[in-house]
């Protein structure tokens, strides 16, 4: 998996791309477990264009944490101001 698109590869199916898709969920705190089911059911009514396995779900969440996009905070997952 890539973090960046390439020209072979669309966005939706970069890190970077996923990454903003999770950032638009999360709203407020919510557990990781929240956050996949609602990919899940986003990807199987067509609003997520790229199947992504759970292992990139988690790779994207260390992503985000590492540029200091989201943080933990009591058992969930929050976006940084």
């Amino acid at each position: 998996m890539m973090i960046m698109p390439t020209k072979h590869t669309h966005f939706s199916e970069s890190l970077l791309g996923f990454g903003g898709y999770i950032l638009k969920k999360i709203d407020s705190k919510k557990t990781v477990d929240s956050l996949w089911n609602e990919y899940q059911k986003d990807l199987s009514k067509k609003k997520y264009p790229a199947k992504h396995t759970f292992d990139n779900f988690l790779l994207t969440l260390v992503f985000l944490h590492s540029i200091g996009a989201i943080e933990e905070e009591g058992g969930g997952v929050i976006k940084c101001s």
